[in-house]
């Protein structure tokens, strides 16, 4: 197995999609080159990179990450999610489009976010009519996909997004029956759309061909609780059965470390501390405790 990471690990150095709404303040921190150099400093073997780690967005510049990459034998995998007004624009694409893009970095697994809007409540929504509806129109769009993806050599992964139930990408994937059509499991997010996280990996893993392996806190408040990002280890997900249960298909021979942390937004300096720190801590969780190598 080897490990990588999710460069929204790394997001306020500047190198993942803004979310949200939300904008970073301040300026970049770090460009692709010094990203990879980072990587094999941690002792890690790949990445998983939407459009806001690339310093232009050219096929020159796509090919000149190729090469780097490659000459330092770090894999690629590329990030986008289908166009949509709900969420934030950056990172998204037409599925051809992104295949090409996961082609000139010679990414071998393109992730999909499908955007998906939900009705209320979100915890009986699962395949309601209006989500339904917009399964379909993504079906339609991997089906017409899927043969370019297979003649580029890169398998698309759909993911259990905060907008999705597990079982919904099941049905996706099963409608479309092809062997470059398949699942990025998040170990989180099913916990957006009140989902059991291990129900999620559990489903989704015999499917996947990537990951984000995420773990977060729980921490209760006055007005519920809150959900926080957390070093991998260190949060209140069970970590070790997600990867007993990742590692049983013998397709994935990668585990791609996500971080998703609030961090001071007045202290730049702390900030990427407790980034690169909490980076740190996962890969050691990854290596000593999972025994990830």
């Amino acid at each position: 197995m080897r490990l990588g990471m999710h460069t929204y690990s790394l997001y306020h150095h500047g190198v993942a999609e803004d979310w949200a709404g939300f904008q970073l303040p301040r300026p970049r921190q770090m460009d692709i080159w010094q990203l990879m150099d980072y990587m094999l400093e941690l002792g890690l073997e790949g990445l998983h990179l939407d459009d806001k780690a690339f310093d232009s967005m050219d096929e020159a510049h796509f090919n000149k990450v190729r090469d780097y990459a490659r000459e330092r034998d770090l894999y690629l995998e590329y990030n986008f999610a289908l166009p949509s007004k709900k969420y934030d624009s950056s990172g998204q694409h037409d599925i051809e489009e992104g295949i090409g893009i996961a082609r000139a970095i010679g990414a071998d697994v393109a992730k999909i976010g499908m955007n998906l809007s939900r009705p209320r409540p979100v915890a009986a929504s699962k395949f309601h009519p209006a989500v339904m509806q917009q399964l379909e129109g993504v079906v339609n769009k991997l089906k017409h996909a899927a043969s370019r993806a297979e003649k580029s050599g890169v398998k698309l992964a759909v993911e259990n997004h905060i907008d999705a139930f597990s079982e919904e990408v099941i049905w996706i994937l099963d409608q479309i029956n092809h062997p470059f059509v398949g699942a990025c499991l998040d170990t989180v997010n099913g916990l957006h759309v009140t989902e059991n996280p291990i129900t999620a990996v559990e489903n989704l893993a015999p499917r996947a061909f990537t990951n984000h392996f995420r773990d977060n806190k729980i921490i209760i408040k006055p007005y519920g609780f809150k959900l926080t990002g957390a070093a991998v280890g260190e949060g209140d997900l069970d970590m070790r059965q997600a990867y007993v249960l990742i590692q049983k298909n013998p397709a994935v021979n990668r585990i791609n470390i996500e971080l998703d942390l609030q961090c001071p937004l007045d202290n730049m300096q702390e900030t990427l501390r407790i980034e690169r720190e909490a980076l740190q801590k996962s890969v050691r969780y990854c290596k000593e405790v999972l025994e990830i190598t």
